[in-house]
């Protein structure tokens, strides 16, 4: 079995957490990690595609956000280290993009730690993008946090490697028992 793991990321919270998810989905399968400037416009030649990104706005970035965040990383008091290629194509543009998607997927987001209602969530936004594409999804979009200083918070990397160790597991147990429905999440 193959994973892809296309992400996009500012200040390297979302990188953060892809490469732990990675990690942990590598218990179980061959993984490939691409940041979203470098992902295929096809992803049907593997298992399951997993998509993350910065929550921005109440979903996903559009050029003006990824611009300010450049602006954000300029201000030496909020000490933020812009990724390369971060105000390129974003996760919205890429997956407008896509001709053929994965048959299973999930998503997940970087957001900040408040409320869900009150952030928005990116992966919400990925998810019903990717099912309009024609992917079922394997299990529900998860969020893993950032602090007011726009740092992750501690824990999550190693909450999105068992992430991911679990996906891992979730696909496993579908292909086994043949069928292509999406799992609870």
């Amino acid at each position: 079995m193959k994973a892809m793991i296309v992400y996009e990321s500012m200040f390297g919270n979302t990188r953060i957490v892809a490469e732990a998810i990675a990690e942990g989905l590598r218990e179980t399968m061959e993984v490939v990690l691409l940041p979203v400037s470098d992902a295929p416009e096809s992803t049907a030649d593997v298992d399951l595609l997993i998509a993350g990104a910065p929550t921005h706005v109440h979903g996903l970035s559009r050029p003006a956000s990824r611009m300010e965040a450049g602006q954000w990383a300029d201000d030496p008091d909020k000490h933020l280290t812009l990724e390369p290629n971060a105000q390129g194509i974003g996760m919205r543009e890429w997956v407008e993009s896509c001709v053929d998607v994965a048959p299973r997927f999930a998503a997940f987001d970087t957001r900040a730690d408040i409320a869900k209602m009150l952030s928005g969530s990116a992966g919400a936004k990925i998810d019903k993008s990717l099912r309009s594409l024609g992917s079922t999804r394997l299990q529900g979009p998860e969020s893993f946090l950032v602090n007011k200083a726009t740092h992750l918070e501690g824990g999550e990397a190693a909450r999105a490697r068992d992430w991911g160790e679990g996906l891992g597991i979730a696909l496993l147990i579908a292909q086994r028992m043949g069928h292509t429905g999406a799992t609870a999440g």
